[in-house]
């Protein structure tokens, strides 16, 4: 069982991950933590520069690194990055250490969210539909092995979902009642 102190959230672009881990953190009083933007900081450049010097590689590398130091900590809602899950290390590490929420996004909605915004080097592409459902094809079967919970973010703003899991992890993740998990895999409407 892991320790359900911290949540981690994980999912593609545009779904949400660090407006709602915002959100939620302050309502749960917990700290935030982005972990694209610690390993901004920690390098001093944003990740479009990593992936030009470095290659996807180099930065799922930092990525990795990153993930074991943050999920270390404990009291902390993280928001990853979307392609987080695709180390299989990676996936052990967030199930392992923390409870995991995937937040689902519908592809009409990603790229709206997604459409202006250039410092993501993965859709720096002619056709970022195209990119992005194969993201997609690729990702969504490792964000779903990784969950603990799965959540539709489509119909909710960014408060009210966090306000809906922050009651979700207090009535059912910090209590100590093994039948918690039995829906966990239900998502929220």
């Amino acid at each position: 069982m892991p320790d359900k102190s911290s949540i981690f959230l994980i999912g593609p672009m545009g779904a949400g991950k660090t407006t709602v881990g915002r959100r939620l953190a302050r309502i749960l009083n917990l700290e935030f933590v982005d972990s694209d933007a610690e390993i901004n900081k920690k390098t001093g450049v944003d990740t479009a520069t990593i992936f030009e010097i470095e290659g996807e590689d180099g930065f799922r590398k930092r990525e990795t690194r990153a993930l074991e130091e943050l999920s270390s900590r404990g009291g902390i809602v993280l928001a990853t990055g979307g392609g987080a899950v695709l180390k299989p290390e990676n996936r052990e590490l967030l199930k392992s250490r923390g409870f995991v929420v995937y937040l689902t996004v519908p592809l009409e909605l990603q790229l709206r969210r997604t459409r202006r915004d250039r410092k993501r080097p993965l859709l720096q592409t002619p056709n970022p539909r195209k990119r992005l459902q194969q993201l997609n094809r690729e990702r969504d079967p490792l964000y779903r092995e990784t969950a603990h919970w799965i959540v539709d973010t489509q119909r909710n703003d960014s408060q009210r979902l966090a306000r809906e899991l922050a009651t979700h992890i207090r009535n059912n993740v910090w209590q100590d009642d093994s039948t918690s998990r039995i829906d966990a895999h239900r998502p929220i409407q």
